[in-house]
C-alpha cells in the first residue's frame, strides 16, 4: 500500500498563487511518472498536470498552461504544483497519483495506481 500525502491547498483572492505539494509516504519508492488531478462536484475527475520520472515529458491541462507548472524531487518522493495567477474557474479538489512502473509517452496517458487523498483549493474572485 502506497500513500500520497498532500498540502498547500487553501482559499486565496484571484490573482493569487498556491503551491501544492505530494510526498510518498514510508519506504515507497515512485519510480514512473507522477501527476495532479482536480474535481468539482458532479464532474469527473479532470487531468491538470503529469510529469515523467525524469522530468523530460510533462504534460498541462490547456487551461492551466502557462499558468501552472509542475515538478518533482525524487530524492525526496516528491512532486509539486506551482499554481499563479489563479482564476475562480480553478476551484476544486487537487489529487495527487503515481505511477507504480516506469514506461514512456506523454503523462497525460499514463495509468496511475496511487492516488492522494486530497486538498481543497478554493480562489475567491
Amino acid at each position: 500500500q502506497v500513500q500520497l500525502v498532500e498540502s498547500g491547498g487553501g482559499l486565496v483572492q484571484a490573482g493569487g498563487s498556491l503551491r501544492l505539494s505530494c510526498t510518498a509516504s514510508g519506504r515507497t519508492f515512485i519510480s514512473g511518472a507522477m501527476g495532479w488531478f482536480r474535481q468539482v462536484p458532479g464532474k469527473e475527475r479532470e487531468f491538470v498536470a503529469g510529469i515523467s520520472w525524469s522530468g523530460l515529458s510533462i504534460s498541462y491541462e490547456d487551461s492551466v498552461k502557462g499558468r501552472f507548472t509542475i515538478s518533482r524531487e525524487n530524492a525526496k518522493n516528491t512532486v509539486y504544483l506551482q499554481m499563479n495567477s489563479l482564476k475562480p474557474e480553478d476551484t476544486a479538489v487537487y489529487y495527487c497519483a503515481a505511477e507504480n512502473t516506469r514506461t514512456y509517452g506523454s503523462p497525460r496517458s499514463r495509468e496511475y495506481e496511487y492516488w492522494g487523498q486530497g486538498t481543497q483549493v478554493t480562489v475567491s474572485a
